[in-house]
């Protein structure tokens, strides 16, 4: 992916290395929306023994048992380098000029969020924030949140080391500022609220899928404007896609398959949209609310 020597947004936090003094437990149902709790649930697992079912019930708006709820990983610091810090500046300001100018095409006004980098935890508007949900968007105070460590995560855990498929966890988090900006994702959260647990998880993952073609729209606009796509990069983003597929983690978590329980989408329908988005270029082309089809 071709960034470096492009504007960095100013509009990035760095709270490494800052202790959370918050307390209890973070909001994991509704209040915010993040592409990697499923996928940590399993380094969760792997490094603190953890059963990784906690953190996706968790993240489903379930409950977890109180004995394990007490159990945090520690604060680390973010094995980030400078140039991930530019990068992540970097590819913000990107979605800040693609966002902007489509709103402005539309006769609206993109308001930028805030993209906070921490490690550890840290307290947000939604609760909370840790590692282990891994990046998330919080719709109360307008933020993206991340522990630069994920990246990590993604070459060691997944081999995914494309910095275009970095660039696509970031635009996905973006992807839900969009929606709320747009008050898609308040009136999904209202019907959640009014349904079963199977009919909200069925609306979670038409709103995560719908973010992974948003995913898509920046970058197909990013590309037209300043050639960022280099060769292998679609293709890197497209098994980060695969990747963290409900279907995928829950095989790897328990080696079975609950497709009520799914609230990101499978692999198929990640890339899907994804691709539906980076093809099209086209906001209407995302409208997995109306889709036949997922």
């Amino acid at each position: 992916m071709k960034w470096e020597g492009n504007r960095e947004s100013d509009n990035v936090e760095d709270r490494r290395g800052e202790t959370s003094n918050t307390g209890g437990r973070g909001r994991f149902g509704g209040g915010r929306i993040g592409i990697g709790s499923v996928v940590i649930a399993l380094v969760v697992s792997y490094l603190f023994g953890i059963n990784p079912m906690t953190v996706l019930s968790l993240m489903s708006g379930g409950s977890a048992p109180d004995s394990e709820t007490q159990q945090q990983a520690p604060a680390q610091r973010a094995s980030a380098t400078d140039r991930t810090t530019r990068f992540v500046s970097v590819v913000l300001a990107d979605t800040e000029d693609v966002w902007g100018n489509i709103f402005r095409a539309n006769g609206k006004e993109y308001l930028r969020p805030t993209l906070t980098v921490f490690t550890g935890a840290t307290a947000t508007a939604c609760g909370r924030g840790d590692t282990a949900s891994g990046p998330f968007y919080c719709p109360g105070d307008q933020k993206v949140y991340i522990d630069l460590a994920f990246f990590q995560t993604m070459r060691e855990r997944f081999q995914v080391s494309s910095e275009f498929a970095q660039a696509y966890v970031i635009a996905h988090e973006i992807g839900h500022h969009v929606q709320h900006l747009s008050g898609i994702s308040d009136k999904i959260e209202r019907q959640r609220h009014a349904a079963s647990e199977k009919q909200g998880n069925a609306l979670s993952v038409k709103l995560e899928l719908q973010a992974d073609c948003f995913a898509g729209v920046w970058a197909f606009h990013a590309n037209q404007a300043r050639s960022i796509l280099e060769s292998g990069d679609i293709e890197g983003a497209l098994k980060a896609a695969t990747a963290i597929g409900d279907d995928t983690l829950q095989r790897q978590a328990r080696g079975s398959v609950v497709p009520d329980s799914f609230t990101h989408g499978s692999s198929e329908q990640r890339v899907r949209w994804f691709k539906r988005g980076i093809e099209s270029g086209k906001l209407n082309e995302c409208n997995t609310f109306a889709a036949s089809q997922l």
